[in-house]
């Protein structure tokens, strides 16, 4: 059987303890929350015995014909408005600091979970949605806030509430407190059947919502390719099941969470006819005075909010811990190892792989024993079928995954004792897929030189051939891109990302097909400016037009994970091997 995800008591201690670190840095807000719900607790303890005291005066008063002193009536009207805006201010201190809790508490957690994303592995996020982790940083996170500043302050006045009102109970009749009491086993295991139920139901649902982001998340980014390949459909009734799977858990949950209620105020009637029945009859006995009976009764009705807060914050609670072991469990996950760091001085004289090998499963290698020798200013470019492993040896140099067997070296230095920060700062790319973030054009470009000049800035443009096109725009640099920037072309978005390598400057330049998303023209302009930008940088080209690396220094043709041939496009093309054949079937397709 599957383990039930933090069902057990002791992940449930472990999720409380780490959430409870959390709150240890504002210890003094959580100790004011504490001292104002303390001070609200006393006095709603303590008022019903002043309007007690009222009712008890009158019927002494009344019984015995003497005057009526409303001066002392109104003093003790004036003592309880006194407590009742005692109490109203305290709250108001009390709720204020929660929200400071809370949002604190969803600023830390949030931060941790996005330094933590800067750590893991891309094998992390190869095993998860996108939209599930996306998830846990957003509805997860906001779950927990919310449900520490509902719960924090109401979990303690009631607890401390139902004990000051069970001791003035006490004191005021026993007798009716044992009546009292005999309501209270219904509401423990009203509460314990309920709350036992509802936690299963919780749990799924925060996994369902994740899976409900994923998808949502998914399809909207490719909402054009879901069109034009009419599947529609399909994608309604993949949403539709997902949709019925978490309205199924969520209506489950929600139903559990809110039948506690109008059960625990059942149990709590029956308490308040029980005492009235008895009170009256001990009124009549002479045996209890009739403001006291109303005490009690005030009491017995008090008590009922706290229980049930009580009650309901057992649900809340269990939703919180499915919540908080989500975000939990990302933090947790493996972190991309770094050893003792080493340096890279100086320009990159060498790039050496040493017998490497890779494997994504541990059964399925890509890569195997791959041996090459690269020096600097050498362009190498990569070919062979899909599949073949070519994006993955630019992975392994990157440290975006680190080699099964053998080493990468640069200047003799295994790279895995360079820290990825400073490894990655000597490289430059430009993928296939464009990426740019949701801001001005020129902050597009100077994302690879944060401190680029705008000077640097139009210069890497020209060099890019994206000046002419930029300069038509309505803003012209300043132009704010969209969303996945739709509003431009997919071809001025290649343009931009290849500009964002030109002011970067690296010593290693990464492109994998690079000009695959644009037209003819303006690869030819393209590869004008790649040819300036790859002079004197060592250069790693990825690519299916094979008519764009003639002029390569090494050409690698690899199949199935293995360097099957090797050497410039003129050798290759000599020994009429694997490289002829791709370049023949190119041609001929170009032909015709």
């Amino acid at each position: 059987m599957a383990k039930k995800q933090g069902g057990s008591k002791a992940e449930q201690r472990h999720t409380i303890k780490r959430l409870l670190a959390y709150l240890k840095p504002y210890q003094q807000t959580l100790w004011l929350t504490i001292a104002m719900t303390v001070l609200v607790t006393l006095i709603s303890i303590a008022s019903p015995i002043v309007m007690g005291e009222v009712l008890s005066y009158l019927q002494r008063v009344l019984t015995q014909g003497e005057a009526i002193d409303f001066r002392h009536i109104l003093n003790l009207a004036l003592i309880l408005a006194g407590m009742y805006l005692l109490s109203s201010g305290a709250e108001i201190v009390s709720e204020r600091s929660l929200v400071q809790l809370s949002q604190s508490l969803i600023r830390d957690m949030r931060e941790d979970v996005s330094q933590k994303i800067r750590r893991i592995p891309l094998s992390y996020f190869d095993q998860h949605q996108t939209g599930d982790v996306l998830s846990r940083m957003t509805n997860d996170i906001d779950t927990v806030g919310r449900n520490i500043q509902l719960s924090v302050s109401q979990i303690f006045s009631s607890l401390l509430l139902v004990l000051g009102i069970i001791l003035m109970m006490l004191w005021l009749s026993p007798v009716l407190s044992a009546v009292f009491f005999l309501t209270i086993p219904l509401n423990f295991f009203a509460t314990r059947f309920i709350t036992h139920r509802s936690r299963r139901y919780f749990r799924a649902k925060s996994k369902g919502l994740g899976q409900m982001v994923g998808f949502v998340e998914e399809n909207f980014t490719g909402t054009d390719l879901i069109k034009a390949y009419g599947h529609e459909e399909q994608s309604a009734k993949d949403f539709q099941a997902i949709n019925d799977a978490l309205y199924e858990v969520s209506y489950k949950a929600s139903f559990m969470g809110g039948i506690l209620l109008p059960i625990m105020t059942f149990i709590g009637n029956l308490a308040y006819v029980f005492i009235a029945i008895v009170g009256g009859f001990l009124v009549i006995q002479q045996r209890i005075l009739i403001g006291d009976v109303l005490a009690f009764i005030q009491y017995s009705q008090t008590i009922r909010r706290p229980l049930d807060i009580i009650a309901d914050m057992a649900n809340t609670l269990q939703e919180t811990l499915a919540s908080a072991y989500r975000v939990f469990a990302l933090l947790d996950a493996p972190e991309e190892a770094e050893r003792q760091e080493a340096r890279l001085d100086g320009a990159i004289q060498s790039i050496e792989f040493n017998h490497v090998s890779f494997a994504y499963e541990a059964d399925q290698p890509v890569i195997q024993d791959f041996n090459l020798k690269v020096e600097q200013g050498e362009t190498i470019a990569i070919v062979g079928h899909t599949g073949a492993g070519k994006t993955t040896l630019v992975n392994l140099l990157l440290r975006f995954y680190d080699v099964s067997r053998g080493s990468i070296t640069i200047n003799g230095v295994d790279i895995r004792d360079v820290s990825r920060d400073t490894l990655r700062q000597c490289f430059g790319m430009v993928l296939q897929e464009t990426w740019l973030i949701q801001g001005s054009i020129a902050d597009n470009i100077r994302y690879g030189k944060e401190d680029a000049t705008d000077e640097e800035v139009v210069l890497a443009a020209k060099a890019a051939h994206a000046h002419r096109f930029i300069q038509t725009l309505p803003d012209g640099y300043a132009t704010i891109l969209n969303e996945d920037a739709t509003n431009i072309s997919q071809g001025q978005r290649q343009l931009l990302t290849i500009a964002r390598a030109f002011v970067s400057d690296p010593d290693i330049l990464v492109l994998d097909e690079a000009t695959s998303s644009v037209d003819t023209r303006t690869e030819q302009l393209i590869q004008e400016g790649m040819n300036n930008l790859m002079q004197g940088r060592t250069n790693f080209v990825i690519a299916h037009r094979l008519s764009t690396i003639v002029g390569a220094d090494t050409i690698l043709v690899m199949e199935a994970g293995n360097v099957v041939e090797q050497g410039s496009h003129e050798e290759l093309m000599d020994r009429k091997g694997h490289y002829y054949d791709l370049y023949q079937s190119q041609f001929m397709g170009e032909a015709i």
